[in-house]
């Protein structure tokens, strides 16, 4: 099992930890409601470093990523960052991603799933028909998410940069704890507020960063966070996990994400996904709350009141936040809408459920 940077400090700070991706991952450290709260009402620090990161290089670097993905990556200027994802020749999702414009048109970076890092790498290498330059850095990257509304208020001693005025979606470059070029996002997937920084791993980098952030930001509340508040922070969202949410053989417009499919280039799948669109899904990812008593599971059934199978949930838990069980799943069109009545089967018992608007928690600024 591969190791991040920061495993021995997981370990040191008594973390439970587990394969994820294959990797060994802290799931939670005083437990996941307490983790979840800190990051809702203060701050917490995410090892994120599983992803994967790819830089392209070269004036066809835009045009490959225009072909590869499904927004418009020409909507980018330098330090600006855009959600996308990869879809196959049915448009189904290979993978949702980042893309950072470093340089308009010349210098891109792609930020993927940890555990479709081999996948991506060689379908998007498959289809690099000109001579952009590619680079899998992964190995070599750290990257943390410090998240929270007063992440920002306590990394800002660490740099000159300013982290309190970076607008939503943007990036700056610059040093950090000491460290130089280490790239600063106002980016994250729990719907708090904060920043990702990604730097090199070399020379006691990620010791150096993990203990000043520590130092400076422990008197103030901040606390090392699991995935296991990672996901119900992002699920109150509404944010798609890969292989539960979104996968191969779901389609960004069945998926909610067709706001990041833009027909105004081609690209992968567009003229299936047009056909889609015009036709209508017959399926839909939907966010829905508990009624009855009970906790839905990914893969648990969904059916109507005559017991009529009409889906699958892809994601579910208690909602640290809402007090209530919370979950979404994929339901075909008719049961949709917002306030309609499922029924999630648990343990050969229909318990009831309704289809709630998205997201279930209000993201913070």
């Amino acid at each position: 099992m591969k190791q991040t940077p920061f495993s021995a400090k997981h370990i040191a700070a008594g973390a439970k930890m587990a394969g994820f991706a294959g990797f060994n991952m802290p799931i939670s450290y005083t437990g996941i409601n307490d983790e979840h709260a800190a990051v809702r009402n203060n701050a917490g620090v995410f090892d994120v470093s599983h992803m994967g990161e790819f830089i392209f290089k070269g004036e066809g670097a835009l045009d490959l990523i225009q072909r590869v993905t499904t927004n418009d990556a020409s909507k980018l200027a330098g330090g600006k960052i855009q959600y996308s994802c990869l879809t196959n020749e049915n448009g189904g999702i290979i993978d949702d991603l980042l893309i950072y414009c470093i340089e308009y048109n010349k210098v891109y970076m792609l930020v993927v799933n940890a555990s479709n890092i081999d996948k991506d790498w060689d379908w998007i290498s498959h289809h690099n028909t000109g001579n952009v330059e590619m680079h899998n850095i992964s190995d070599k990257t750290c990257l943390l998410a410090i998240q929270g509304p007063n992440a920002a208020k306590i990394l800002q001693p660490l740099t000159e940069l300013d982290i309190l005025n970076l607008k939503y979606y943007n990036f700056i470059k610059g040093k950090f704890a000491g460290i130089d070029n280490v790239l600063i996002s106002a980016t994250g997937y729990t719907g708090a507020g904060g920043v990702e920084i990604y730097f090199e791993d070399k020379d006691n980098n990620a010791d150096i960063v993990w203990d000043t952030l520590f130092e400076t930001g422990a008197p103030l509340g901040l606390k090392p966070i699991g995935l296991g508040a990672r996901d119900t922070l992002r699920l109150e969202m509404g944010y798609c996990l890969y292989g539960n949410d979104i996968d191969d053989f779901t389609t960004p417009l069945e998926a909610g994400l067709g706001w990041i499919t833009k027909f105004t280039k081609p690209f992968m799948a567009s003229a299936y996904l047009q056909k889609q669109k015009a036709a209508g899904v017959d399926k839909k990812l939907v966010g829905f709350e508990m009624t009855d008593k009970g906790i839905p599971r990914h893969d648990y059934r969904i059916k109507d009141a005559e017991g009529n199978l009409i889906g699958r949930v892809t994601s579910g838990t208690q909602s640290p936040t809402l007090g209530r069980a919370i979950g979404m799943g994929y339901v075909t069109t008719e049961f949709a809408g917002i306030d309609s009545e499922i029924y999630i089967e648990v343990r050969d018992k229909l318990l009831k459920a309704k289809v709630s608007k998205l997201p279930f928690v209000q993201q913070q600024s």
